[in-house]
């Protein structure tokens, strides 16, 4: 995934925090209920509304109902672009879209699944910016939109004021993120296990692109990953991962990148990145203890980690997320 840190939202997302999510012709059903019952389900305000008010066609054999107009999008604090067909995506704005679109206020938070990144990238929103998408639709991204930085192998984008995800399920990690940035893991734990989801997923979309892979030993590194996440705090060099998969450290960095979207040291900074918030968050261990915790050599390399991850030094990130509990109902 590529994250940045989240823009402070128009105002503060707590009780009365409203998302409002904007239904397009042709929405994915399980889209359009998804940041209901991640963000809903954690206690912000989430409608939903249509363009002109009247019901939506799904992509599925039925239409649905949506009780506001796009007046409500003028209260919205964040606002949110579901997938819809691939087959109604356009590089331009209908008039009735574009309309819409010219009600949310200045500052609000945009976020897209899917193939909502299309409608952002149309309106110009995204021009100059990094994006994603479903990657079987990165070449016509890219031809009808080549001013934004597509990255078609991150599960999702955090660019501060909008966020863009990458296909089906990884709405549900865009929205536990942005769950996670407002409030804490804690919390975005909590609704993870409730909705039975994974509240963080390793790698990006490279593993689920389809492409011919070499199926000889049938071998996989995902145990190795098993056993670095439990040896985190040891240094872990490339040959030790292979040695754990059976595997040349050729053969092991190439199916560790076709598996998990990325290299062998790249996954390790990430999870170690990962760990040291949760023990930020959950613990008042010393920056120094949980740096060595973690498999960072010092604090300083920690605090240099983390800024490039999350743009924050782990005092800082602790200050935010430790700063009493959450004014939202875990559920």
């Amino acid at each position: 995934m590529s994250a940045s840190p989240t823009a402070q939202p128009a105002r503060s997302a707590g009780a009365g925090y409203r998302v409002v999510v904007l239904a397009p012709e042709g929405v994915y059903p399980f889209e359009l209920g998804m940041p209901s019952r991640i963000l809903g389900g954690a206690g912000y305000s989430v409608l939903t509304c249509s363009v002109d008010g009247g019901p939506v066609r799904t992509n599925a054999d039925f239409t649905v109902n949506v009780p506001h107009g796009p007046e409500v999008l003028r209260s919205a604090d964040t606002v949110i672009l579901p997938a819809f067909d691939p087959a109604l995506a356009a590089a331009d704005l209908t008039p009735a879209m574009a309309s819409a679109l010219a009600r949310i206020r200045p500052g609000t938070r945009l976020m897209s699944i899917c193939t909502g990144a299309f409608i952002l990238a149309a309106a110009g929103l995204l021009d100059g910016r990094p994006a994603t998408t479903h990657w079987m639709l990165a070449d016509r991204f890219r031809r009808w939109f080549p001013r934004v930085r597509l990255d078609p192998n991150v599960l999702f984008v955090d660019d501060g004021d909008i966020l863009t995800s990458a296909g089906a399920a990884s709405g549900i990690d865009l929205c536990l993120h942005v769950l996670r940035s407002d409030h804490g893991a804690e919390l975005a734990n909590e609704v993870a296990r409730k909705c039975v989801v994974p509240p963080y997923r390793e790698g990006g979309q490279a593993q689920y692109i389809s492409r011919p892979v070499p199926p000889a030993s049938g071998q996989s590194t995902s145990g190795a990953r098993q056993w670095a996440l439990e040896n985190l705090s040891r240094p872990l060099a490339l040959s030790d991962l292979a040695g754990v998969a059976g595997m040349s450290m050729r053969t092991f960095a190439r199916r560790f990148h076709d598996e998990a979207g990325m290299s062998p040291g790249q996954w390790l900074i990430q999870q170690r990145v990962q760990r040291a918030r949760l023990l930020l968050e959950s613990t008042d261990l010393p920056v120094d203890t949980i740096a060595s915790r973690v498999g960072f050599a010092t604090a300083a390399s920690l605090r240099q980690h983390m800024h490039a991850a999350i743009g924050v030094a782990p005092v800082a990130y602790r200050r935010t997320f430790q700063a009493g509990p959450s004014s939202l109902s875990p559920l």
